[in-house]
């Protein structure tokens, strides 16, 4: 199994975060199943010719995202990213509501901004 990634150097979206979102879609996705062992950070960065630190930040940012892990020596393979994803995505809608709340916005209003987030936020994946 390869990894199958594509950097658009013209796209709004910085290469790290490119990288990161594609990483995260084909995990979460079961392209790439738990246990898959992903490139080294260099392999990667000469792969798609980018950086190293760019590889680098964007394996932090999904190592932060429970998406994979890194053991050591042994590499870094993608983790059983659902529950931690879903457990951080619950924690994020729960402090919003209580915000929502607190600021005064009835449940229409609050579903409402979190619906335009939802859509600004997907179509820039397109």
């Amino acid at each position: 199994m390869t990894l199958n990634i594509t950097i658009d150097a013209d796209a709004p979206d910085a290469p790290y975060e490119q990288l990161r979102a594609q990483i995260s879609e084909q995990a979460r996705t079961g392209v790439l199943p738990v246990g898959h062992r992903l490139p080294t950070v260099r392999g990667l960065a000469e792969e798609l010719g980018l950086a190293a630190n760019t590889v680098a930040k964007a394996y932090r940012a999904l190592e932060g995202d429970g998406v994979i892990e890194t053991r050591g020596r042994n590499g870094t393979f993608v983790a059983a990213a659902g529950d931690a994803a879903e457990r951080r995505a619950a924690a994020a809608a729960t402090q919003y509501a209580a915000e929502a709340r607190r600021l005064g916005l009835n449940r229409e209003a609050a579903g409402a901004a979190v619906e335009t987030a939802l859509r600004v936020a997907y179509e820039r994946e397109r």
